[in-house]
């Protein structure tokens, strides 16, 4: 990643921690409707029949995705099978604020990632950019008073979103050195039904065992195929858009 930065590319990387706002809010009103997990695997399922006929023949034998699907197997299990299934989970006992709040430490994880894991340099500039954003997020939580930081309590749904975040993060770098085959990494459809794909099936293997654990049954209602309709377009399809061109971008 370069330090350059355009409107374009501002508004690229603005638009989708919008949308993921909005999820939060919509994940938090379903809660008690379907398991967290499940709601991720519908989601991306719903999510991957819009793309089939945007992506082309991604699929085929020819197309060069499979001599390459490793790499799309893991950005499936990072940012598909991992980041949406841990919030949701942590929306189950946290409140969107929280989740919202949590995912907006993201610059730190993606400095920290970038530096322990790829060795990408890290400026003084940006340690203390780091360092302002967790004392912003931490002053918010303590209701703007310091006195308050000592009472503040995670809940289980805050250690979730955290370790979405950190799936997040190592998702984000990993986006930007996948660059094969050139001819499916140049269109942003099938860029992305190739990862949404492989992703299904690992969300798909966690829904599996989150029912063999018991999950509570769905409750279906209008409500429920609302929300589904949402978050299988605008934070699914939109959002990781926007977000991988952003990233490439920046």
């Amino acid at each position: 990643m370069t330090q350059r930065l355009t409107a374009k590319t501002i508004f690229l990387l603005t638009l989708p921690p919008l949308l993921w706002a909005g999820n939060a809010i919509v994940g938090r009103l379903v809660h008690d409707l379907l398991p967290p997990v499940l709601l991720n695997f519908l989601r991306w399922a719903i999510a991957l029949l819009i793309l089939l006929p945007l992506a082309g023949p991604v699929f085929r034998r020819d197309a060069g995705l499979w001599r390459h699907w490793r790499s799309y197997a893991l950005l499936g299990l990072l940012g598909i099978g991992m980041y949406n299934a841990l919030q949701y989970m942590a929306l189950q006992t946290s409140t969107p604020i929280n989740v919202t709040l949590v995912a907006s430490g993201m610059p730190v994880w993606m400095m920290l990632t970038g530096w322990l894991c790829f060795g990408v340099a890290v400026s003084r500039r940006q340690v203390t950019g780091a360092v302002l954003s967790i004392a912003g997020v931490v002053l918010v939580l303590a209701r703007g008073e310091w006195r308050h930081v000592l009472e503040l309590r995670l809940v289980p749904g805050d250690l979730f979103m955290i370790l979405a975040t950190i799936a997040w993060s190592f998702y984000s770098w990993l986006l930007t050195r996948v660059r094969e085959p050139a001819a499916l990494r140049a269109n942003w459809a099938s860029f992305l039904a190739a990862q949404v794909a492989l992703g299904v099936l690992w969300s798909g293997a966690f829904a599996l065992g989150e029912q063999a654990l018991g999950a509570l049954p769905v409750q279906w209602s209008w409500t429920l195929l609302a929300a589904l309709a949402y978050v299988a377009t605008c934070p699914a399809i939109i959002a990781f858009r926007f977000w991988g061109e952003g990233v490439q971008a920046a």
